[in-house]
């Protein structure tokens, strides 16, 4: 439960999300990506037990970066423009992995899942009782979100893992944002950035029938 990277605040990492959206509410990829390393730097500080989701999405990041990057870059300002540019030129592998397995679309919308199960178990952190299991916050959490896209055998190593996680106090703590009770103040001042971003991607991705890319 070591955090050594000096001056991690949780509270930074959630507000960010608060820069992702524009005044014409589109989700600005360069803020959404520098938020989701601070997500990883949080889930990396919890120890191994969320590697299996902190590596993917430092791969799906690195993917972002590279079209960022790249020749196309002014199509990957934001969500939006990256999806009509996506499916407009046919870059998007719509019914089976084929041609484009690395597209915009599809990396973000992995993205887009595992935000949602990290949104729903730091709420299920801020309103539990003190007593509460975090293995079975975390379990709720992961079946009402990921727990869909993957086969048997993950879901099933991922919920006995869960078994070691730490104890709520211990996972407030780990906010850097000061005891138990200012950590579940926090959350909720917070969490609303994160949902406004989820719920924006979310309708987005629901127009344009993306929420099933395989």
């Amino acid at each position: 439960m070591d955090d050594s990277e000096t001056g991690f605040n949780l509270k930074v990492v959630l507000v960010s999300f608060k820069q992702c959206l524009d005044e014409k509410e589109e989700v600005l990829l360069d803020p959404y990506i520098a938020s989701w390393k601070g997500l990883v730097r949080f889930l990396n500080s919890l120890g191994t037990i969320f590697s299996f989701i902190s590596k993917d999405v430092v791969s799906k990041l690195q993917i972002m970066e590279r079209l960022r990057g790249g020749p196309q870059s002014e199509h990957y300002r934001s969500l939006q423009t990256m999806v009509a540019y996506e499916l407009s030129n046919q870059l998007v592998d719509l019914e089976r992995r084929s041609h484009h397995p690395e597209s915009g679309c599809r990396t973000v919308l992995r993205l887009h899942r595992a935000l949602r199960w990290l949104q729903l178990f730091l709420e299920g952190l801020r309103t539990s009782p003190e007593d509460a299991r975090t293995s079975v916050l975390c379990t709720d959490s992961y079946n009402a979100s990921l727990a869909a896209y993957h086969p048997w055998i993950v879901r099933r190593t991922v919920t006995v893992a869960f078994y070691a996680l730490p104890t709520r106090k211990v996972f407030l703590e780990t906010m850097n944002v000061g005891p138990p009770e200012q950590a579940v103040q926090m959350l909720g001042e917070a969490l609303p950035f994160i949902e406004r971003v989820y719920n924006v991607s979310q309708k987005l991705y629901a127009e344009h029938s993306l929420l099933d890319l395989p």
